[in-house]
This record gives structure tokens, sequence and C-alpha cells, in this order.
């Protein structure tokens, strides 16, 4: 591999030495982990070593390929890295995923092996990988079917040494203390890969609460990034105020933060909330760590950011995505976002949110057209519009209206429970334009005749 100035990486893709020679790197005795028992750079070197050689046994070679589906911690670090170490492209499945996500995912990435929790390795009737990505997620589309996602390990190294650039991130003898998943971009690049390159040692919660997060905070002398999404604000707001002369920031991505939870946590701490915007296509793209361009961001050091007609458009040298997608993404060299933004004559970035469908919810993106489709998709569901408020909000007709209990179990089975509609609501008929096509406007919906029964909204959750 080749290290220099991010626009000079260079990593090959299936050769697994980047592991060992960038991202474990550290000395031995360097604690890079940090929940209940420190865990030092030397024993995940050792570990990852001996999980290698065991996915090696099952017949995982260079360029072959790996679903990962496991809760975020140790287990799923090493497993993640002994798979890259070997030469193999892994395919990151969220553990909350319900079997039937699950199923539908793997039968469009079709890896050869599937390490699940408790660290079982299981073969799957797949092949070796047909891209040379090191890395494969889901992304939520606009329309249709999720998208999958590829990154190429000299990606995911130019990301990190970008990070480094980054005026406000943690630096070596700093704490990260992460609350976002390790799944997902934010987490997996800007806590877990930046914090083993930098020797940034990371802190997971035992438990996501506010005595746990703020314990972890607590826990060392050293200076604590908490580094999250909005929805783990209130964890930090909650309870009666406690000193934490260590806490040097939060810096939160995912989603716009509401002025009256930014607020609460400045007024509380009096330390920065910084702001991250990204996408899981090209990872961190701007950045307002200090909370001086709010509600702007500067772009990170090498990334282009251009505006058309009110979309967010985002330089990159190939398309992201791997497989059939919408041609109309990527385009001479430019990613369509489908967020709505601006870019000033200074070149800051303010995003006012999504164009199409997408939401967010937590931090992890959700498609309504997915929510949509699993309705229509259930015995007894006659049409179904899906909408946001601030929620997901499904309007549903039924052939029978008093279903609903067996239709919140039907869905439970192939939504993962962020995605479910927080209130579901049986009407007698969908609104719709003269020319036919479903009306989506929340008020609109909401003033339409209910059903006989049941009368008053339900609550799926």
């Amino acid at each position: 591999m080749r290290i220099g100035k991010p626009s000079e990486i260079s990593v090959d893709p299936f050769d697994g030495d980047w592991v060992d020679d960038y991202l474990l790197a550290g000395r031995d005795g360097d604690v890079w982990l940090r929940r209940g028992e420190p865990v030092t750079v030397g024993a995940l070197r050792a570990m990852v070593a001996e999980r290698a050689g065991e996915l090696r046994e099952v017949g995982l070679r260079p360029g072959g390929a790996v679903g990962l589906r496991m809760p975020p911690g140790l287990e799923y670090v090493v497993n993640l890295l002994a798979a890259w170490r070997v030469g193999a492209q892994v395919s990151l499945l969220d553990h909350r995923l319900t079997p039937h996500e699950v199923s539908q995912a793997l039968a469009r990435i079709a890896p050869q092996f599937i390490v699940g929790d408790g660290a079982s390795i299981a073969a799957y009737p797949g092949e070796p990988a047909r891209t040379d990505h090191a890395l494969l997620q889901l992304s939520s589309g606009s329309t249709g079917p999720s998208k999958v996602v590829g990154r190429t390990a000299t990606a995911l190294v130019t990301e990190v040494e970008t990070y480094r650039l980054i005026d406000g991130t943690p630096q070596p003898g700093e704490r990260i203390v992460l609350l976002a998943s390790m799944v997902h971009v934010l987490g997996l690049v800007g806590g877990l890969l930046y914090g083993l390159r930098t020797g940034v040692q990371l802190v997971l919660p035992g438990a996501l609460t506010t005595d746990a997060i703020l314990g972890a905070v607590a826990g060392g002398p050293e200076p604590a990034t908490v580094l999250g999404v909005p929805t783990h604000l209130p964890f930090l707001t909650a309870g009666s105020a406690r000193r934490l002369p260590q806490l040097a920031r939060m810096t939160v991505g995912g989603e716009l933060v509401r002025p009256a939870a930014r607020q609460a946590f400045t007024d509380r701490y009096g330390v920065p909330l910084g702001n991250m915007y990204g996408m899981t296509e090209v990872g961190v793209i701007a950045t307002d760590l200090f909370g001086e361009h709010r509600p702007a961001l500067r772009p990170i050091p090498g990334m282009a950011v251009r505006e058309e007609a009110g979309q967010l458009l985002v330089g990159t040298a190939a398309s992201p995505y791997v497989g059939l997608t919408d041609p109309g993404r990527w385009v001479d060299g430019w990613l369509y976002t489908k967020d709505a933004g601006a870019v000033d004559a200074t070149g800051l970035v303010t995003v006012h949110g999504r164009l199409d469908s997408q939401v967010s919810v937590g931090g992890l993106k959700v498609d309504l057209t997915e929510v949509e489709q699993a309705l229509t998709g259930l015995p007894g569901v006659v049409e179904a519009v899906v909408a946001w408020d601030g929620a997901i909000e499904a309007f549903v007709v039924l052939e029978d209206p008093a279903g609903v209990p067996a239709l919140k179990d039907a869905l439970a089975g192939r939504l993962a429970a962020y995605k479910r509609p927080r209130r579901l609501t049986v009407v007698t008929r969908l609104p719709r334009t003269s020319s036919g096509k479903l009306i989506r406007a929340v008020p609109v919906l909401r003033a339409t005749p209910r059903a006989p029964r049941p009368a008053t909204p339900v609550s799926t959750t």
C-alpha cells in the first residue's frame, strides 16, 4: 500500500496487509478500546490473527466474500478486521434486521460465508467478490429496493487520513466515547478505523443510558469527544447536571439537530456541539465541529460539493453503487445526493433535508417506499401510503378493518423496529389526484375518513 496525501493513497483491494500495516500498526501496549476491561493493540492483533486463521480454515480466500451480522463490539471488530486481513470483501448487515430483511439482502450480495452472533461461521451459496470493494453496505434508496454501496480499501484509508486533517477531531492521547453504530459509516470510519489508526482510545459505554454514557466520559482523565447522532443528545442532558471536565465536545451526524436540543446541550456543558454531514456512499462530506457556521458546514479537504436546482451534488471519481441502480444518481463524476441544500459563495454547505422518501430515524436511514411496499405486500392490505411528519406514519385500507393486530404482527416479521410506523391509521379510502396518483401530503391524509374499526389510530410499537 502507498500512504501519502489523501489524493495519493493506493491500497491493493485483496491484500490484507493493510490491516496490520495501517490499522493495527500501533504499539502493543497501547489501549485502543475500553468497555469494562481495556483491550490493547497487541491483544487485538493476536485475536485478529487467530480469527483470520479460522476463516481460512473454512475456505475463505483473498477475493472471497463474507457477510457480517453481529452486534457492534469487540467480537464484531475482530471478525471485520480478520476478514479484511484474509483479503476478503465484507458485507455489513445490521443485527437489528429481521430474518426476512436479511434473506432479501443476502440474495443480492450473495457472500460465500456468513459470520453471525457468537462468531458462528456458516456457508452460503454465494460467490467470490465481484468487485474490488473491501466493504459493501446496504443503503435505503429513494425508490425501490435498497442500494448496495461499495467502498474500496483505498477509499476507507483516504477517509481516515482526511479525518486527520479536520480541525477539531480527537487527537492521540484523547478518547472517543462512541455511541454511533460501528455498522454504519460514522461509527465505522469516524470512530473505529480513525481510532485504530491514530491511537485515539475508543470507549464503548456498557449500555445506552445516561449514567453509562456520562460514566464513560468521566472514566478517564483524557479529553473525550462523544460521537453519536441527535437522538443521543437527551442522554447527555437528562437528569441533574454533572460536572464533566473531560468532555471536550460532542459531534453528531445523521440528521438535523432540533434547536432546543442544541441549546440544552450547550447550556449544560458549555462545550461545542459539532455537526457532520455525510452519506454511506462517500463517508463524511462536510463538518462544523466548533459550531462556528451553524447551520452551514465546511466541506472536508479535497471534497467538491455544488448545488444544482436545490440539490447537493458531491464529486466522486466513480459511482459508489454496486449492481443495478438509478443511472441518474451518478453522472459525469457527480453523485446526486437527493439532499436539498445550498452552497454559498464561500463554499459553505447548508443541508435542508431530503428531496425524496428517505428519512432518518435515530440516525438510521429508512426508505418510506420500502415500508410502504412491505405493508402493501401483506395479506388483507388493499393499499397504503407511508408518510413522514417527525415520525413514520402509515395510512392503510384493509379488507377487514378489524385485522389491525394481525397486520401489526406480520409487519414486525418483515421490518426492523426502527422502520415500523409509529402511527397506523385505517381509512376507508386513500385520497388521489385528478390523474389518479396517491396524495402523500400528511394534512390531507389525516383528514381522510377513518374506517369504522378501529376508530382511532393504532400504535405499532
